[in-house]
């Protein structure tokens, strides 16, 4: 199971569609923040600090009030942010809207470890015209899945958690971790509510592998959007000749292959015997940011898998009559380290296969 890009669009209502989230990346960012947001960056760094960048918007001291839920308390802060960009000129308009948009995407949709705010989308919002044309939402994806450290030493993640934790409310719905408290709202997200648990943090974790570790096959729901309807979500007519695609997909230097051929059973298809793929197989011309390096054109660099974006890729099939072929497979691939750490005792050929 791996999230999608019909994922993202149901539960955030981010756009996957349109032009790759490409461009240029550049070693410093001091002098085009200097010019786009008039804030000062240092030189030959790529990040500036959370707090300034949210007092030159008014938001630092803009709490949630006493009783005052979280859909209410954002409802606030867009009547609030609206009127001020209303009454402001144009030019101070501008220069407020790439500072919100910048603190937007570098501190929540692609927020990164630690509390700066990473400036390597600026060069996208020069012109304000173009922004909603990209797809925020396939690069959205991109950095989830490079967030996710596959290390057992890697204590801290980054990312838009709300996304995961929904993903996981509509799939796995026997860990009962959610509330939905909203039902009918969209996107999806707005619908549920995390389920409060006094105990303690490690105690939590704790339940919580265990769970996981023996979670019933059957009860993984495999397609969660059976008999939803596309009223009001106007994104989605637009997305679906993306859904069920393996695709290439772009966040400027993170550029990443979707291997949904991995988990076709989410499409509602048996699932093919596959050679698992390893990290050698395909060339990365990207990856996370860290820290500096040379002025590079992702337009160029990344021509071959940009070219696969605009063309969608190809659709992911299935020609299997019974995916046990598949399980064998991946029993023989991975099922000695799955378990090898496991809480419980595991007959690995019987479990998997």
């Amino acid at each position: 199971m791996i999230p999608s890009l019909e994922d993202v669009s149901r539960i955030t209502g981010l756009r996957v569609y349109g032009r790759s989230v490409s461009g240029f990346t550049y070693p410093c960012y001091h002098d085009l923040a200097q010019r786009l947001l008039e804030l000062p960056v240092e030189r030959r760094s790529s990040l500036f600090p959370r707090v300034p960048l949210q007092e030159s918007l008014g938001l630092f001291d803009v709490g949630k009030g006493a009783g005052e839920r979280e859909d209410e308390h954002l409802d606030r802060l867009i009547r609030v942010s609206r009127r001020e960009l209303e009454s402001e000129p144009g030019a101070q308009a501008d220069l407020d809207l790439r500072r919100f948009l910048i603190l937007f995407l570098g501190r929540l949709l692609f927020a990164m470890r630690g509390d700066a705010v990473h400036c390597r989308f600026l060069p996208l919002l020069e012109d304000l015209s173009e922004i909603g044309g990209y797809a925020w939402g396939a690069a959205f994806l991109a950095h989830q899945f490079d967030s996710l450290g596959a290390s057992e030493r890697l204590t801290l993640t980054s990312g838009f958690f709300p996304f995961l934790q929904v993903w996981a409310y509509l799939n796995l719905l026997a860990l009962g971790r959610g509330d939905l408290t909203r039902s009918g709202l969209v996107p999806i997200a707005r619908r549920w509510d995390a389920r409060r648990d006094s105990r303690s943090l490690g105690d939590q974790l704790e339940r919580l592998q265990e769970a996981i570790d023996i979670y019933p096959h059957l009860d993984v729901v495999w397609l969660p959007y059976l008999g939803e309807r596309d009223e009001g979500q106007p994104w989605l007519v637009q997305a679906r000749p993306y859904f069920g695609r393996l695709v290439w997909v772009h966040a400027l230097n993170l550029v990443l292959p979707f291997h949904l051929f991995l988990s076709q059973r989410s499409l509602g298809l048996l699932q093919n015997a596959v050679e698992f793929p390893i990290r050698d197989w395909f060339r990365r011309p990207g990856r996370s940011f860290r820290g500096l390096h040379d002025t590079t054109d992702w337009h160029e660099q990344a021509k071959e898998q940009i070219n696969n974006w605009e063309h969608r890729g190809k659709a992911v099939r299935s020609d299997a009559t019974t995916d046990d072929v598949y399980l064998q497979a991946y029993a023989l691939k991975y099922g000695g380290k799955v378990y090898k750490s496991a809480r419980h005792q595991v007959d690995v050929a019987g479990e998997i296969a």
